[in-house]
């Protein structure tokens, strides 16, 4: 979390990492990793600081997104694995809540996460592509939202935590479409011009 003054600096950041990940994610992934590892450590990092402790928060912001961003990037291939589980997990929820309106079992989770995670494996270079670009167009949204004055998007970009704005409730339909809209930009950009050729 970082002190209120530092929420449009973030979410600028936010929107063009987001926008970075969106459209050059598979081409650039070890970047991508490394800004969403900074944005990770740095959240877990500067929120057990004190709220009066302003340089503190930056200090351990900075040190935490430092060691985040290294951790990401250099386990390349356990992100991906995650990636995949995540995607497993998350597309289980979305079935699962579709059809029986309740939470998925323990077990059905479980084994979700190890087929997104196997899948992500054999199949990495459109897991990735998939992957940052929807993540990338979510992140984007948040900062967009942040800087236009949106208090839950600045809650959001201070706490470096971009999943605050749950892109399902009824409330946020738009920003639902507008997710699925500019994730299915950041694909067919990815597909078709940055993601040929990777580094």
């Amino acid at each position: 979390m970082l002190p209120a003054t530092f929420e449009i600096p973030a979410a600028i950041v936010l929107v063009l990492g987001g926008a970075v990940a969106c459209f050059a994610g598979y081409r650039l992934f070890r970047v991508v990793l490394a800004i969403y590892g900074f944005i990770l450590g740095a959240m877990l990092a500067s929120s057990v600081m004190g709220i009066s402790n302003q340089f503190g928060m930056i200090l351990a912001a900075v040190i935490g997104g430092i060691i985040g961003a290294l951790l990401l990037t250099f386990a390349y291939y356990v992100c991906i694995g995650l990636i995949g589980a995540g995607m497993g997990t998350f597309l289980l929820h979305v079935v699962w809540d579709y059809m029986k309106g309740t939470e998925p079992t323990t077990a059905a989770v479980i084994i979700a996460s190890v087929a997104g995670a196997i899948v992500a494996m054999i199949l990495q270079r459109y897991v990735i592509i998939v992957s940052t670009s929807f993540s990338g167009a979510w992140t984007m949204i948040v900062g967009g939202l942040a800087i236009a004055g949106n208090r839950a998007a600045e809650r959001a970009a201070a706490a470096g935590n971009v999943w605050i704005l749950y892109p399902f409730t009824p409330a946020s339909r738009w920003v639902f479409v507008t997710w699925i809209v500019l994730g299915l930009t950041g694909l067919a950009v990815q597909t078709g011009v940055t993601g040929r050729n990777k580094f």
